[in-house]
């Protein structure tokens, strides 16, 4: 059974494993550079806590996406400092598997039949949203350990062992370190299901006497795992440009009812294809002819296809002749008819009450659910096969099998108004076609290997589905445009790349770097996976693409989640374009753009910028005005920086060559301080800076990097007083002499600091 589900997994992975294609969109754009900047931070000896190459400075320890906390990822970092294209899909791919196999193993441990177990797994590794959205790796690694934590949790409350519960606290606390909406789901499901075994236990009472041990084991374990990770990231949201998100907001990611379709017909909307050719909610082709929906959905977020072997089980066998409401099974029907009902959104009234739960506020998308749903109808879906192989599946009754037809005739019936209506005749017709014949076929294997189960051949059967299911996925759920593209189109996220854009903004900031300058550049408007390339070639980059980031640099510079188009890159009343005093002071130095930059900043003019090259991606220019990244200035004075940030206007002849803007009184310098002095960069690494400064009299020490109060500052090994100067950056008061400046990254630290003010406060 294991070795019949890894060779499935193996066929059905094999596209990707080769490197014939790779997972696209996020998982490149995003997570592949998260890694690279991982494992070059581990093999050069320095921490990945904080990185400088994004949004001019970022707090990865914080960032519930950067891979640090995530064993598959953190594992291939400290072994290869470069890692390919393949190893990062392997990863995910691979935790897929680990779940798959934890199915595997539930089922073997309630005696139920192996075919019924491969079912569950490659439905569970590569159905719904597993399969259609598999480039968000963040939440299939959140898939991958709930599935985990569903078969350690399920043996720890059968053995009550305290081993298997502690297990299973450390799966689940990896599952929520995603700290995404599947987590979240996960979570509740897994509570739901514990609580349902217990309250229908023979004995409620000694069944919970029983539980509670491994349970407190596990809550152990999860406490172990997760409290740190969850608790810095819940401090930066707090000082993030994370928005609130109210019910109407949310209630804009529901899943359309009309997508339920997909779980019989693949690819009926064409989301396999060109973006052209989708024509479901919420394309522009579907609200043509139905009117504006206000759903925020790309194209693969509302597939459920399984397979045709469970979906048509649960449908038939489930549903009509009620085998989902048998007691072994019914927790698990319940919870998946909760998850489909949040899934669906502001389209039923269910998501009123559950919008209320803790957490669920946080999150945008009811369609996330998608994943879990999907987890729990392939565990369904072989639990029908098992019912189906063994004999025990309740015989249907000719008003149910007339039912059962009216049910699949009315779903292709459906399909065909539905493409009728909005003109798609010519898309939908492939994928009806191909949903008829997956039927035959599968309705074929599912005889054939009830034949051979009535044998005693479980293995011959086994292999029956198992290839039945394998066939229909790989047509129906394999590669597309949503889940893999040639590698050739992400090359310049590869370390060892050779494109010129990339090797030009090496040399130029080679070139121009100097004792006391470390200048920056910016990516905007070249392509969707650019803008965090610079995380690969270590480049301190203003932009990036996450949508998360500290919400003082977003609000002081414009800088959004990503900046693919030209009209994505925002700027601020403080910089309102690359002409300003804060691209000076940030060392903005050159510019990489797709368009001609005056598409991007209209307020250029002739002059500002200087263009320097003309590759095949990008026009680049340079700023010749970008200040050095170390200023020592012997004038200070207060601002309001609120102010400063929502007028866009500085204080009248503010120069920061001359004096430091901070938002307290200055600290006094020594009596009679004059002159500069020099200030130069010894060491620069990710969380640790060292300068080396002589300031003959003092002065006031402004490194232009991003502040954040869990950064410290030592002078030769002392304390010193952290500044936050000009708004955005960094200062500290140096004393006459020479003397040694470090500046530190400490967020555990500071953590702790935060949390003893939130208690005393």
């Amino acid at each position: 059974m294991v070795g019949i589900v890894c060779l499935s997994w193996l066929a059905l992975s094999w596209p990707w494993l080769s490197g014939a294609v790779t997972i696209p969109w996020d998982a490149k754009a995003h997570f592949h550079p998260q890694l690279q900047f991982l494992a070059d931070s581990w093999h050069r000896g320095l921490s990945p806590f904080w990185t400088p190459y994004v949004f001019s400075g970022s707090p990865q320890v914080a960032d519930p996406q950067s891979l640090i906390f995530s064993p598959s990822f953190a594992l291939i970092a400290a072994l290869n400092p470069a890692p390919d294209f393949r190893w990062s899909d392997g990863a995910v791919l691979g935790t897929l598997l680990l779940g798959a196999l934890s199915f595997v193993l539930i089922f073997r441990d309630r005696g139920w039949h192996p075919a019924g177990a491969v079912v569950a797994a490659l439905a569970f590794a590569f159905g719904a949203a597993a399969a259609w959205r598999i480039q968000h790796v963040g939440q299939v690694l959140s898939l991958g350990y709930f599935a985990v934590t569903l078969f350690l949790l399920s043996r720890a409350l059968e053995r009550g062992s305290l081993g298997y519960g502690f297990a299973a606290g450390l799966a689940s606390g990896f599952m929520v370190l995603g700290r995404d909406q599947v987590a979240l789901i996960g979570v509740y499901v897994l509570a739901g299901l514990v609580i349902a075994a217990i309250l229908m236990a023979s004995s409620p009472w000694r069944a919970f006497r029983t539980s509670l041990p491994p349970l407190l084991a596990g809550t152990l374990g999860a406490i172990l795992v997760a409290t740190v990770p969850i608790l810095l990231t819940a401090f930066i949201a707090q000082e993030s440009n994370r928005p609130a998100i109210d019910f109407v907001e949310a209630g804009k990611g529901s899943l359309h009812p009309a997508a339920l379709l997909t779980g019989l017909i693949a690819n009926l909307y064409g989301a396999a294809g060109p973006l052209a050719d989708f024509w479901g909610a919420p394309s522009p082709a579907w609200e043509a002819r139905f009117g504006p929906l206000g759903l925020y959905l790309a194209r693969n977020m509302s597939q459920l296809y399984l397979g045709l072997v469970p979906m048509g089980l649960i449908l038939t066998i489930g549903i009509i002749r009620g085998a989902l409401w048998r007691r072994e099974i019914v927790a698990l029907s319940v919870a998946a008819l909760i998850v489909l009902l949040y899934a669906l959104g502001r389209y039923t009234p269910a998501f009123r009450l559950l919008f209320e739960l803790p957490g669920v506020s946080f999150y945008r998308r009811p369609a996330d659910a998608l994943f879990i749903l999907g987890a729990l109808l392939a565990l369904l879906g072989g639990y029908l096969t098992h019912l189906v192989m063994t004999g025990a599946a309740p015989r249907a009754r000719p008003w149910q099998l007339a039912l059962e037809g009216l049910i699949f005739a009315g779903a292709l019936a459906l399909a065909l108004w539905l493409a009728w209506t909005v003109g798609r005749i010519p898309v939908a017709t492939t994928p009806l076609v191909v949903a008829v014949l997956c039927a035959i076929v599968s309705l074929g294997g599912l005889v054939a290997a009830r034949g051979l189960a009535r044998r005693d051949a479980a293995l011959a059967a086994t292999f029956v589905v198992a290839a039945t299911l394998v066939m229909d996925l790989s047509v129906n759920n394999g590669p597309s445009e949503s889940t893999a593209l040639p590698p050739q189109m992400y090359e310049v996220l590869r370390k060892d790349s050779g494109n010129e854009t990339i090797a030009l903004l090496k040399r130029e900031t080679a070139r121009t770097a100097a004792p006391d300058r470390r200048d920056r550049i910016e990516l905007a408007a070249i392509d969707f996976h650019w803008p965090n390339a610079s995380l690969v070639h270590e480049l301190d980059n203003t932009l990036g693409y996450n949508p998360l980031r500290l919400g003082l640099y977003s609000k002081a510079t414009g800088a959004g989640d990503h900046v693919a188009l030209p009209d994505q890159r925002s700027f601020s009343a403080l910089m309102p374009g690359y002409r300003s005093l804060l691209a000076d002071m940030l060392g903005l130095r050159f510019i990489a753009t797709g368009v001609p930059v005056e598409q991007i900043d209209k307020g250029l003019k002739p002059g500002d910028l200087k263009q320097i090259a003309r590759t095949r991606d990008a026009y680049v220019y340079e700023n010749p005005r970008a200040l050095p990244r170390l200023l020592l200035v012997t004038e200070a004075q207060k601002a309001d920086f609120g102010a400063i940030l929502s007028s866009g206007q500085w204080p009248p002849g503010f120069d920061p060559r001359r004096t430091v803007l901070l938002d307290r009184e200055p600290p006094p310098l020594p009596t009679g301080a004059i002159g500069q002095g020099m200030a130069t960069i010894r060491d620069y690494g990710t969380t640790t800076v060292t300068l080396a400064v002589d300031a003959p009299r003092g002065g006031y020490l402004v490194l232009n990097d991003v502040w954040h109060h869990w950064w410290q500052v030592e002078i030769d090994d002392r304390p010193a007083e952290l500044l936050r100067a000009n708004v955005l950056f960094r200062a500290v008061v140096v004393p006459p002499g020479k003397s040694t400046v470090r500046f530190v990254f400490r967020p555990l630290e500071g953590l702790y600091a935060d949390i003893v003010a939130r208690l005393r406060g």
